[in-house]
This record gives structure tokens, sequence and C-alpha cells, in this order.
């Protein structure tokens, strides 16, 4: 979880719910959650996975889940850019914008 707290940070429309980071709007809504890798005998300390899941609002007003993508970059600010970067393609809207004021 802590690099969701970090990510919390550089997102701060998003909503840290314990288990994972939530961005919201009235038509979207985006998960994001962190896995570590159970593999112990490996030596080297591998970056956190970081799962992203997209959600939209269907007619009926439930949010329906679609697509998701992992990622796992070493670096906090090229992970964060590339998760911007891949949620605005994914939902075709600025989330800055999509997700002020949640």
């Amino acid at each position: 979880m802590h690099t969701l707290q970090m990510l919390r940070d550089y997102f701060p429309t998003a909503v840290f719910t314990g288990k994972c980071l939530v961005f919201i709007s009235e038509d979207w809504r985006v998960e994001l959650t962190e896995h570590k890798d159970s593999d112990f005998s490996q030596t080297n300390n591998q970056p956190s996975l970081i799962r992203i899941r997209i959600f939209k609002k269907a007619l009926n007003g439930e949010f329906v889940r679609g697509h998701y993508e992992d990622f796992q970059l070493p670096s906090l600010n090229e992970l964060a850019e590339q998760i911007e970067k891949y949620v605005q393609l994914a939902i075709g809207e600025n989330i800055r914008e999509t997700f002020e004021g949640t």
C-alpha cells in the first residue's frame, strides 16, 4: 500500500480506501490496486505492481468493468505519469478535469 499512498499525493482528486485508490466521476470509476510479488526466493526488490481498472457507467446507472492494465515501474514519477496518460487515453478525457472536485 506504500506506493498507493505516495500516488495519492500525485493524484489529489483520488480517494484512498485503505485497499485501493479510486477516481470517480459521473461517468467513470478508476481503481488502482497494489500487488506485491509473493516470490520470496528473489533477492532483488521489485517495485509493486499497480493494477488499473476502468469502469464506465451503464445506462442503468451501474458501473461496468471495462479493461485493466498492470504497471510496474521503479520511478514513482514515471509511474504516475504513465498512469495518468493511460487513464486519459482510455476514457478520452483529461483526468484532472474529469475527476476534479470528487
